[in-house]
């Protein structure tokens, strides 16, 4: 990455888009702790990277387009395990009522092995949101999901009143645009424009951006 100066407000949603090789997912490990930046300064949370990353790591909610569930547990298991992780208070709790959000109660004890790829992502909407974080960092999270399973992620992302920030980095140019408040366009690890989505066309968006990238 190379001069990508980003502030994200509490609650403030922000798409992160660019062509294959533009540094978005390397932007999005740097904040998910996964990944040293080279040079400058990186804070989630309050907490300076890398050196205060175990701190920021419970303030962080992953989703990408691998669900990260473990196959031969049950939905019940992998949840209570991540509750465990991060000592969630009232987990039996917030376990029932995640797993019934993403409308997989019925299959609660049964291994994720014999869910379908969808409802393992749905499952993994529940996984990233049980200690309730601050933070969302989503990479390409609707692989997968059908349209009830976008809508899910859709309605976590609108939920407003939760007050989480995300960053959403995706290549649906035009639905990056919908569901967020502010748009970053990288190309070749830079930042080449970054503005608000607020009153803007979705396909009218698309169309600048393909242009931009395109140079």
């Amino acid at each position: 990455m190379d001069r990508v100066d980003l502030d994200l407000a509490a609650g403030e949603r922000l798409a992160v888009v660019g062509p294959n090789g533009a540094g978005k997912s390397t932007l999005l490990r740097m904040l998910a702790t996964l990944l040293r930046p080279d040079a400058g300064t990186l804070e989630v949370a309050g907490h300076r990277l890398p050196d205060r990353a175990a701190r920021a790591r419970g303030s962080i909610g992953y989703l990408g387009h691998d669900p990260l569930l473990y196959l031969d547990l049950t939905a019940w298991q992998n949840l209570d395990l991540f509750a465990r992780l991060y000592g969630v208070p009232d987990a039996r709790r917030r376990i029932l009522d995640g797993v019934d959000r993403v409308g997989l109660l019925p299959r609660l004890n049964e291994p994720v092995r014999t869910f379908s790829r969808g409802m393992a992502q749905r499952l993994a909407i529940a996984r990233m949101l049980v200690h309730d974080p601050p933070l969302l960092l989503l990479d390409e999270p609707y692989a997968s999901l059908d349209a009830a399973g976008s809508g899910l992620l859709d309605a976590v992302l609108a939920d407003t009143a939760a007050g989480r920030a995300a960053v959403l980095v995706t290549h649906d140019v035009a639905h990056g645009v919908r569901v967020t408040d502010r748009v970053l366009v990288l190309r070749a690890g830079r930042a080449v424009l970054a503005e608000p989505t607020a009153g803007a066309d979705p396909d009218a968006f698309r169309a600048r951006y393909e242009a931009l990238v395109s140079r």
